[in-house]
């Protein structure tokens, strides 16, 4: 009966420090591997150099936009962007233009 009650005991403490071990390792695991861990860590940083480079080149792009909505505004209108974008728009060429055909099959 004794023996019994020491081997109840025993087995109780080491199911605790099993459970506890599993416990630890899981979230030991999870820090590493898990979607933010360390190990996901490296292709968080290279998504966000690209999306930084990909912000940069919008932001030039915007500029230029912008520029051009500049020369179309009726305080400083620009003939010849409003010729182009009337002529783009239109798709009309004036009479004393070389107008160039190019297939593409």
């Amino acid at each position: 009966m004794v023996s019994h009650t020491r081997l109840k005991s025993f087995l109780t403490g080491l199911a605790l420090y099993v459970m506890a071990a599993a416990l630890i390792g899981y979230f030991g695991v999870n820090a590493y591997t898990g979607k933010y861990g360390l190990h996901a860590q490296a292709a968080l940083d290279q998504e966000m150099v690209a999306l930084t480079a990909e912000l940069a080149r919008l932001k030039q792009e915007r500029l230029v936009l912008e520029q051009r909505v500049s020369l179309l505004r009726a305080e400083s209108l620009d003939p010849d962007m409003l010729d182009e974008r009337a002529r783009f728009q239109l798709e009309f060429a004036h009479p004393r233009d070389l107008v160039r055909v190019i297939n593409r099959n």
